[in-house]
């Protein structure tokens, strides 16, 4: 018997749709959720999500935080943010770790430290999980495998 999986940002509904199982980053560890679990309200901390429902490839999404509530037969996750693996620009993720880390490199008095950390945190989850997705799918690392001119 499955479970109801909602995943919502303030943007859009990510997805919705009955699995099997799901894996989410908690503030105090990983949480695997199977149909009927036991009620819970935790809050996310940036990392990777997986869903399971039979027959079907595993789902993964990176989120930047927020909230999963289980309840009945539902697990809601209200996410500050987040993509699906399939969604995500490796370049553009690599070089938004690459920003964070020279804001970082050259830190001013007045930076917000904590801020800065977050987005790096954020960052190096989305590329994690694009390049595991792609050595999921056995495919190359870009400019492998290739021909060149």
């Amino acid at each position: 018997m499955p479970m109801m999986l909602e995943i919502i940002t303030a943007e859009r509904q990510v997805f919705s749709d009955e699995v099997d199982m799901v894996v989410a980053p908690g503030i105090d560890g990983q949480l695997g959720i199977l149909p009927r679990h036991a009620p819970l309200m935790t809050m996310l901390k940036p990392g990777e999500l997986t869903v399971r429902k039979a027959g079907e490839e595993d789902m993964y999404v990176a989120v930047s935080g927020g909230f999963m509530e289980v309840l009945g037969n539902r697990v809601s996750i209200l996410a500050d943010a987040c993509e699906r693996s399939d969604e995500i620009d490796e370049e553009r993720a690599q070089q938004a770790v690459q920003r964070a880390q020279e804001r970082l490199a050259s830190r001013s008095e007045d930076m917000e430290l904590e801020r800065v950390m977050a987005s790096l945190r954020r960052a190096q989850v989305r590329v994690d999980l694009v390049r595991r997705r792609r050595l999921r799918g056995g495919q190359p690392p870009p400019g492998v495998g290739g021909t060149t001119a």
